[in-house]
């Protein structure tokens, strides 16, 4: 993002431009009647909550206007916490070798938050969490596991771990599932890069539900039903690790680019996102995954804030807390960003850990003791 705090006179130049509807394009002309005051854009409406609330005759309100205004509201809302957090990266108001350095420090169930009289030992702590990424062909997961991988690695000229498909276009892009952990002497958390998801939802669901059922394997063939004898071909033999890393959560990589496209009339791409996203396997109980968006260095600051609002309410996320900017700068915003949704993910990998399963004979003892227990009293 731009360099240095912004002025009241940046914001409201963006508001204005924010305020173009997600959709069309074509300016709000409701919500452009505001005052151009700053309270007016991030305050709370106080004439506007005083006409709402003291309607005498309710059955000839007309609360479509009430509820447009309330939508607005809530997109300047959500505008006003993306543009601070990306001020906030920027003036580097956390230091960003503390983060890392708390982050480095993560052991699997180290962040786990125990509730009842449930203790760490009671729940099934993977040796090395396992975070999935998932997205759409082209949309740069490849590309964010090399970024990931230079924020621990430091050297910004060292070759990429993740072979990076340049033509967006191609048919193969990432055939093979690629685990890689972070860092790479380290055994707490991996990421695994996965094969781009297509506009078959069939081979889509088929394909997120086997991994996040079975386990996800290095070096394994990601392939689809509806492959053909000749795509198949291409794949060649690779050793595989023989045992499986259960998911523990998932990281679901967006290319802003395209959601920009989406919103300018191009819909297969939001159709794309819609099917993939309701996948109930990728879901944690109410728990959604973590979204990054790419590619966000090649767009203004009003249209990479603009694609955050409209995929949180596309999918129903919180735009600026759930939703990360990611892109493949070298600076330390960028680099700050990557360690906030790692953290974010470990939190929530670790906030859904599985309870061990009890063996019959533990459960029969436990079972024995009650009853010993309920006679003496």
């Amino acid at each position: 993002m731009g360099g240095g705090e912004r002025s009241s006179s940046q914001k409201e130049e963006l508001v204005e431009s924010l305020l173009l509807d997600q959709d069309s394009h074509k300016p709000n002309e409701l919500s452009l009647k505001k005052n151009n005051t700053q309270r007016k854009y991030f305050g709370a409406n106080e004439e506007f909550g005083k006409e709402f609330f003291e309607f005498e005759d309710w059955k000839n309100t007309d609360f479509s206007k009430f509820e447009e205004e309330i939508f607005n509201l809530r997109r300047l809302k959500a505008f006003e916490e993306i543009i601070k957090s990306y001020d906030s990266l920027k003036l580097q108001d956390r230091n960003l070798d503390e983060a890392k350095e708390k982050l480095l420090s993560y052991k699997p169930g180290a962040w786990k938050e125990m509730v009842g009289c449930m203790k760490i030992s009671d729940y099934d702590v993977p040796k090395t969490v396992t975070l999935l990424l998932i997205g759409p062909k082209g949309s740069g997961k490849s590309s964010l596991v090399n970024r990931i991988l230079r924020v621990f690695e430091g050297d910004k000229f060292t070759s990429e771990r993740a072979q990076v498909t340049y033509n967006s276009s191609d048919e193969d892009g990432t055939l093979y599932l690629h685990e890689y952990m972070i860092p790479k002497d380290s055994t707490s958390f991996c990421i695994y890069d996965t094969r781009g998801l297509f506009e078959d939802s069939y081979d889509n669901y088929e394909m997120i539900e086997r991994w996040m059922t079975e386990g996800v394997r290095h070096g394994e063939l990601a392939l689809r039903a509806s492959d053909t004898p000749n795509e198949e071909g291409k794949a060649r033999e690779t050793s595989c690790l023989k045992e499986a890393r259960m998911v523990n959560y998932v990281i679901f990589v967006i290319d802003a680019l395209s959601v920009l496209r989406s919103m300018a009339g191009d819909t297969h791409y939001k159709s794309l996102l819609q099917s993939s996203w309701c996948c109930p396997y990728l879901s944690y109980g109410d728990d959604k995954p973590v979204v990054v968006c790419t590619h966000g260095d090649l767009l203004s600051d009003a249209d990479r804030t603009r694609v955050r609002i409209r995929l949180g309410e596309l999918l129903g996320i919180h735009p600026a807390k759930q939703i990360f900017d990611i892109s493949e700068k070298f600076d330390p915003e960028t680099d700050l960003a990557v360690v906030d949704m790692l953290t974010y993910s470990l939190l929530h990998a670790d906030k859904h850990l599985p309870v061990k399963k009890r063996s019959p004979k533990k459960v029969q003892t436990a079972s024995c003791h009650l009853s010993l227990l309920y006679m003496k009293m």
